[in-house]
């Protein structure tokens, strides 16, 4: 999400705290778009603070590690700066340190750790901001580039509680030797049941409530997952929901209405944002 708020002269006489800061743009969110934000304000000479509660391009560090980018490199690319990959595509890592070099390049005034809790209007004209540490900043304008990736899509059943759930990918190692779950049937969860099928777990389930795989699956990606389908190696459950999750089992249900218990260590939910 991208929210601008317009830049007017700030010119009240707004009482302070002492530790108070100014600057003529303060942008909230360390993403790509918070990057290119901070980015434009330094090539025009404006003053800029970027804001993160988290990590710089905090929502691409939970990415599954061997994620290739369906865009080019050249897509990606910012304030003039070449995106180098090995590839035709770039990979996850080779993107975040893209944006760091970015980042690094343009000297960007970054406060990360640090999330904005409150945005004020200010009479006359300008922001009164105020992070999560207590900092104090007046700015002229303020942008919103605070994304989605922290809010998942939930499953909304009995059990989406239980540790056993995740709806961020940590890595294939994990799960060796686990029966696993993978709720969705999107580039994500398609990526997701491949590396864990490569790299030994016990079983992978695909669990989707469509009729077939998602029509925008990377084309690289599609012949992969359907012949690993087609041999067995990642089962596949069509117009099948979850219904149930407990602690070894997972209960979904069929087109037919009839539910199925399936031998479950984990839920991986990628169902979106």
């Amino acid at each position: 999400m991208l929210v601008v708020f317009a830049r007017t002269p700030c010119t009240s006489n707004y009482v302070m705290k002492k530790e108070r800061e100014t600057t003529d743009l303060l942008v909230v969110g360390a993403g790509p778009i918070g990057i290119a934000c901070g980015v434009e304000a330094r090539r025009s000479g404006m003053p800029a603070l970027v804001f993160d509660k988290g990590a710089l391009t905090n929502a691409l560090c939970f990415y599954p590690p061997n994620l290739v980018w369906f865009s080019t490199a050249e897509l990606l690319e910012i304030g003039d700066i070449p995106l180098v990959c090995s590839g035709a595509k770039p990979t996850g890592p080779e993107v975040i340190h893209y944006y760091r070099r970015v980042a690094e390049h343009f000297k960007l005034d970054l406060r990360l750790y640090e999330g904005v809790e409150k945005i004020e209007p200010i009479r006359g004209g300008g922001f009164r901001v105020e992070s999560s540490r207590g900092r104090i900043v007046i700015a002229r304008g303020v942008v919103l580039a605070t994304g989605f990736f922290d809010q998942p899509n939930l499953l909304g059943v009995a059990g989406e509680e239980l540790p056993k759930v995740k709806h961020y990918y940590d890595g294939p190692y994990v799960y060796y030797g686990q029966h696993v779950a993978v709720v969705g049937a999107g580039n994500s969860a398609v990526e997701v049941a491949l590396d864990l099928y490569r790299s030994g777990a016990a079983s992978v389930a695909l669990i989707h409530r469509g009729t077939e795989l998602a029509p925008g699956i990377k084309y690289w990606v599609r012949p992969d997952i359907e012949n690993r389908i087609k041999e067995g190696s990642v089962r596949a459950f069509f117009e099948t929901t979850v219904e149930r999750i407990e602690e070894d089992t997972l209960t979904v249900r069929g087109a037919n209405g009839e539910s199925t218990s399936l031998k479950n260590d984990f839920v991986l939910a990628m169902t979106g944002y």
